[in-house]
């Protein structure tokens, strides 16, 4: 199959969650969107209607940014742009493809004939009724992420070259790092057609963690993409530091969570442990760490009391969530009940983990003497939680398993709860609160605000 090399993307499952347009109708003769005719094989249809928007845009943000970041002009795709019809076998097949079929469920960019193609009939339209416009603004601007490797030093005849210094994980990476670098242009309304709202950011993060990598994916496997957390954080580290750092990851500077160990044991449980199971195991670290943080302060930690509930609790006459810190007494309540089982069924056990250690961070701010609400407070539980999160992944302890750091990504998009204070006020964005939890992942606890 001649795409497999470059394809990105695979069909997406699931039912439609978050929609919303990110495309500007301010002029009534757009029709939806930039008139497609450039697009080769183009139906003018609204899904290529969308894309040849999103293209349109593209050209004009690398054609600023291409010459400031790598000093010289940025060269449009030679080979041009290629709608596929994949519902018809029959239909015309782009190049670096024998067949329409071959592109099914797939965007690429094939450096060959610097080309980008996408499957109109079974990507795109399923992509923004999955996951809204702004999924489809992300993949195009990753494919286009590719095309300026080709044009910078880290094209396909650079890999070839030096494979070591270009593996195909750092390569996705820096290719999502452009994509949050052109979605920032856009959220900070310089494109011409193109519009998105902070809120609609979370949306184009649950794109990507659908595209993440399988897990039992190893980092150095010929089409590793990445796990959600690396995706995200490229595309993150893009979107709030730009093009430069993006052109400068090295297999040096980058450090991937991907990790395709399993243990027997892991694969037994389909890498989860039964709600107790984690409950039960992950109390102990929970204790370990925050003795160890609050101690390198000076300050004295001691152990909140987990408490079973049945219903939400409500403690502090304040909605925290499932789980919550009780001040009075150093409880930690968890609803048994309902809702947290739920969630943890839903997503995985370490969902369950970083709910619990967001209110193990509440009673680490509580012993500091630090105030429990607030925005410092909140941007402070859900950095810890990443904190403890990020010492567990440095240990390699084993209740860490591949695909954990994908379930946390998962219920900070999903949910506020990990962010509330303890009267039951959050963190609004889920690409904020994954924000704080990198951010605490990456640098620790003490860049978390406890110990100043």
């Amino acid at each position: 199959m001649a795409v497999s090399v470059v394809a990105c993307t695979t069909a997406i499952p699931g039912q439609p969650t978050s929609q919303g347009s990110v495309v500007s109708h301010d002029d009534p003769d757009a029709q939806g969107g930039v008139d497609p005719s450039f697009v080769e094989n183009t139906d003018d249809g609204e899904i290529d209607r969308l894309a040849a928007t999103v293209i349109t845009d593209l050209r004009v943000f690398w054609g600023e940014r291409f010459p400031a970041a790598f000093g010289k002009r940025f060269d449009d795709l030679h080979g041009g742009y290629h709608s596929v019809d994949t519902a018809d076998a029959e239909s015309e097949a782009p190049p670096c493809a024998e067949s329409s079929v071959e592109v099914e469920g797939n965007a690429f960019y094939c450096p060959t004939a610097d080309v980008i193609a996408w499957d109109r009939a079974a990507l795109l339209p399923v992509l923004r009724d999955r996951f809204g416009e702004a999924a489809v603004m992300l993949v195009l601007a990753h494919e286009m992420g590719h095309a300026v490797q080709n044009r910078t030093g880290a094209g396909l005849s650079d890999r070839k070259a030096n494979p070591g210094r270009f593996p195909t994980i750092l390569i996705e990476a820096m290719a999502d790092c452009y994509a949050g670098s052109f979605v920032r242009w856009v959220a900070d309304g310089k494109a011409e057609h193109l519009d998105i709202a902070k809120e609609r950011l979370d949306s184009a993060l649950e794109s990507l963690i659908s595209f993440r990598d399988p897990i039992g994916t190893e980092q150095t496997d010929r089409g590793a993409h990445g796990d959600a957390f690396d995706r995200v954080s490229a595309f993150q580290d893009g979107y709030e530091q730009g093009v430069e750092l993006c052109a400068g990851m090295t297999v040096e500077n980058r450090t991937f969570t991907l990790s395709g160990f399993i243990d027997a044991g892991d694969q037994a449980r389909g890498g989860n442990l039964r709600f107790d199971q984690m409950v039960e195991s992950i109390t102990p670290g929970l204790n370990t760490y925050f003795s160890g943080l609050l101690g390198s302060a000076g300050k004295q930690w001691a152990e909140p009391t987990v408490r079973a509930v049945a219903d939400a609790p409500d403690c502090t006459g304040a909605e925290q969530g499932p789980v919550a810190f009780c001040p009075d007494g150093r409880v930690v309540e968890l609803d048994t009940g309902k809702e947290l089982p739920a969630i943890h069924t839903d997503i995985g056990d370490y969902a369950t983990a970083t709910l619990m250690a967001s209110r193990y961070a509440l009673a680490a701010l509580s012993a500091a003497g630090k105030p429990l609400d607030g925005e410092d407070a909140r941007k402070s539980v859900v950095c810890l939680s990443g904190a403890f999160t990020g010492s567990l992944f440095v240990a390699r302890q084993r209740f860490l398993s591949p695909g954990d750091l994908d379930e946390a990504v998962q219920v900070l998009l999903d949910y506020d709860y990990a962010a509330r204070d303890a009267k039951g006020q959050s963190i609004g964005a889920g690409f904020d609160r994954v924000t704080a939890f990198r951010r605490g992942f990456t640098q620790g606890g003490g860049k978390c605000g406890i110990t100043g």
